[in-house]
């Protein structure tokens, strides 16, 4: 009996859903501002990945669906997002960590 691939795939997705929510509700405030800038180095490979996503080109000549220009963009759009919050959280944390002049 053969399992189906998009059934196989929405299992793993599933499971890294759940393995992700455990992993960074586990982590020490301590460790977030580490986690944080490891999280903004990936989201820049996530970018580059989008940007070749968005600017494909088909086989044959043929130009790419458009499905795909739109969800590179999209990604695009959120890793930026996630890329700048994520820089200005790591900024507000270390902040935190300057004595105060008085």
């Amino acid at each position: 009996m053969e399992v189906d691939p998009t059934v196989f795939r929405l299992a793993i997705f599933a499971l890294s859903i759940f393995v992700g929510y455990y992993v960074v509700w586990s982590v020490t405030p301590a460790l977030h501002t580490p986690l944080m800038a490891v999280t903004n180095a990936i989201s820049s490979v996530i970018i580059v990945g989008a940007l070749l996503a968005a600017a494909a080109k088909g086989f044959g000549g043929a130009g790419a669906p458009w499905g795909a220009k739109i969800a590179g963009g999209a990604a695009v759009a959120l890793a930026a997002v996630n890329i700048f919050g994520g820089f200005l959280v790591t900024q507000r944390m270390l902040a935190m960590y300057k004595k105060k002049e008085r």
